[in-house]
């Protein structure tokens, strides 16, 4: 499983049960063991997608409410649409990130 490439973070857990193996990526997002490198898809991969998707979708509103202002838009409300689904889209990613950040640092709470 490769590393997430934004952060370098912790990539792969490979095994259910007694042979799970950890990596952590470099900071440049490649693995540093061969075990994290595993086909198929993966929570990195489906979350770059979806930020990439962000970012089209934040592009597409910029770009629409550009034309809007400048008065070379065909229809006003695809630009208000545009923009409305590209801040719902970056408040849901706040969400997300911000669920994730709150687990993780329970996560680092937990005592063993």
């Amino acid at each position: 499983m490769p590393a997430i490439p934004a952060a370098g973070g912790i990539g792969g857990v490979g095994g259910i049960g007694g042979g799970s193996e950890w990596s952590v990526g470099a900071l440049d997002g490649t693995p540093t063991t061969g075990a994290a490198t595993g086909g198929g898809s993966s929570f990195a991969s489906a979350l770059g997608n979806q930020l990439s998707a962000l970012e089209k979708g934040q592009s597409s509103a910029a770009d629409a409410s550009r034309s809007l202002a400048d008065g070379t838009a065909t229809d006003p409300t695809q630009a208000v649409v545009a923009v409305e689904r590209a801040q719902l889209s970056m408040q849901l990613a706040a969400q997300m990130r911000t669920k994730g950040v709150e687990a993780l640092q329970e996560l680092f709470h937990t005592q063993v």
